[in-house]
């Protein structure tokens, strides 16, 4: 499914998935969520892209939430709100499973849905002028299990619980202090820090970068160093074509080509 509401841009090896819905400052609707599996499975695809950026574009916000004008029609029935729920894991899961390295650049609101799409990325790079909340507590709902493990591995339960439970909005300066944001964006904007960190990421091995993420993964479902696993993923790096040419590239010192795509 696609929707004019989410776009792709692909340049100089980096895609960007770009939240187009500034009128309501990238609320999260129903066609949003349907078309973002589709179009990371599109940037996975693609052989040219090396890294993706996921961002707000124009809106001044990085995504402010859910949009609160589809809840009579998606919580309807109970039929019609398992079918949101749905919606909305395929789309975090697809964010989260995506073998090449994703980075969020956030500016402005980031709330709810936004703070769900934020945690799928590896790294998270945010304007100091940056607000966050996630307040289903405020609207007599739950957080999805999976979106609140995710922000439980990040900041902490403790952090966690206090995000959840408050359901109040908070500064960039805290969200970096609690690890909600890898970097704050000080002399320049998160989207300009953002594209020079996934120019840095992209003349990387892709090979490396997907298995470091199957590794990351793997350590949270218990992988230990001696798992058979663990193993056989350390060894077949030594095998891999990417190997071969970085460690020529190091001792003819030459920059990599690296070809595994």
């Amino acid at each position: 499914m696609t929707s004019q509401r989410i776009r792709i841009e692909v340049s100089n090896g980096i895609g960007e998935l770009i939240l187009n819905k500034p009128e309501r400052r990238n609320a999260l609707s129903s066609d949003m969520w349907a078309a973002i599996p589709g179009m990371v499975k599109q940037l996975e695809a693609d052989p040219e892209v090396k890294c993706v950026i996921i961002h707000g574009g124009t809106a001044g916000a990085f995504a402010a939430g859910a949009d609160i004008s589809e809840f009579e029609t998606i919580y309807a029935t109970p039929e019609s709100a398992e079918h949101s729920a749905n919606l909305i894991s395929d789309a975090v899961t697809c964010l989260a499973q995506c073998p090449k390295p994703i980075i969020a650049a956030i500016t402005g609101a980031c709330v709810g849905g936004g703070v769900a799409l934020a945690l799928t990325a590896d790294i998270r790079i945010a304007s100091p002028e940056a607000r966050f909340g996630v307040p289903p507590a405020k609207l007599g709902l739950v957080y999805p299990v999976n979106d609140t493990r995710r922000l439980i591995e990040t900041v902490g339960i403790p952090a966690a619980k206090d995000i959840l439970l408050t359901g109040r909005l908070f500064d960039c300066d805290e969200a970096y202090r609690i690890g909600l944001v890898t970097h704050m964006a000080e002399s320049a904007s998160a989207l300009e820090l953002a594209r020079e960190t996934a120019r840095l990421v992209s003349a990387n091995s892709l090979w490396s970068h997907s298995a470091m993420k199957r590794t990351f993964d793997a350590i949270k479902m218990g992988w230990r160093d001696d798992s058979p696993e663990a193993k056989a993923l350390f060894l077949e790096s030594f095998e891999n074509e990417d190997f071969q040419e970085g460690y020529r590239a190091f001792l003819a010192k030459r920059p990599t080509k690296f070809s595994w795509r």
